[in-house]
């Protein structure tokens, strides 16, 4: 049986590490893709995961089905395609460690995927399926996720939903929320940021919270704020959790993605319906999915050593993570950023 198993993009982010005196950035390359992210905490704290997509029949793509696989996610649902090459990301950051985004993906191939290819016996072995919007960007992807989605649905699984909004990959900002809309009345836990909230629906993250419940039904919703932490809401109760002080960061690649498979693996511990978490322990969930998305901003593309090696500020933050079930790691918090 699985904890969880997402569909979507497996990709190639080629990150800017430095660049020469007329602005050309020199670019390393690194696994990515927001599912197989989400994938890897859920992994890292002692889940079972698989993981459903198509890449091509490259190097990039064989790099990363290994990397994937080293994860400890199942790959069998990965699918390989000699037509199309695994798509790939160039990623830039500002000062602030914030980012921006540009694709070579026309097609790639996890695009390509159709539902004839999705395995459904991986999305009947398993306690949740979770998915985000880069796989409603084009079909056949588009039509395989609708597919899996309704068939997860019917067979009764918990439905988590990140809708991770790449405006570059879109051919309309409209054609975009119209699938982000659809993600949303399909979805039982939704993570949502407090960008995507104010391009949705022009609202504060306390206010769509609030929305996403009262109006689309989400059972649980999260929504992130950067450096401000997270807002979060169920039928019973809502409230806040700041994000996690005296960080050094230097890339906030993955960390949504590292926020959201913390925060399932603590709804799937925690024994109980979304919907029916209490104030003290949905707060005590959003708390360990905070400190584990804090700690990720730290290194760029990270084996990530949890309390910093020293670092006196995430002493804290270290026993905490540890104390709410994670597997302590051998050299490193190691996580597959990202996309």
């Amino acid at each position: 049986m699985y904890d969880v198993v997402a569909l979507g993009e497996l990709l190639i982010d080629f990150a800017a590490v430095s660049s020469d005196g007329e602005g050309y950035p020199t670019m390393a390359a690194h696994p990515g893709g927001a599912p197989a992210n989400f994938l890897a905490a859920v992994n890292r704290f002692g889940g079972k995961t698989a993981m459903i997509g198509k890449v091509g029949n490259d190097t990039f793509g064989r790099l990363l089905l290994g990397t994937l696989e080293k994860c400890g996610t199942d790959i069998s649902g990965m699918r390989v395609t000699d037509e199309f090459f695994t798509t790939l990301a160039f990623v830039t950051f500002d000062g602030k460690g914030e980012r921006s985004f540009a694709f070579s993906r026309k097609p790639g191939a996890d695009t390509r995927l159709s539902f004839e290819e999705v395995d459904t016996t991986l999305i009947d072995k398993t306690r949740a399926f979770h998915f985000g919007t880069l796989s409603l960007t084009h079909e056949p992807a588009r039509t395989a996720t609708y597919g899996a989605v309704e068939y997860a649905r019917a067979a009764g699984k918990l439905i988590s939903f990140d809708p991770n909004l790449r405006r570059p990959l879109w051919s309309s900002l409209d054609e975009a929320r119209g699938q982000m809309e659809w993600g949303l009345h399909r979805a039982d836990i939704v993570k949502l940021s407090d960008e995507e909230a104010d391009f949705l629906w022009g609202m504060a993250p306390e206010e769509a919270a609030e929305k996403l419940v009262r109006e689309y039904g989400v059972k649980l919703a999260f929504v992130t704020c950067g450096a401000k932490g997270c807002v979060y809401r169920n039928v019973r109760c809502s409230g806040a959790v700041p994000a996690l002080g005296g960080l050094n960061v230097t890339d906030t690649c993955g960390a949504g993605d590292i926020f959201g498979g913390s925060a399932i693996w603590g709804v799937l511990q925690s024994g109980a319906a979304p919907e029916e978490l209490d104030g003290d322990g949905l707060r005590k969930i959003v708390e360990f999915a905070t400190v584990t998305a804090g700690l990720s901003t730290e290194r760029r593309y990270l084996k990530y050593p949890v309390a910093g090696r020293g670092r006196k500020q995430n002493k804290a933050a270290q026993i905490k993570l540890y104390r709410r079930g994670a597997k302590r790691p051998r050299g490193g918090f190691c996580f597959f950023i990202t996309g």
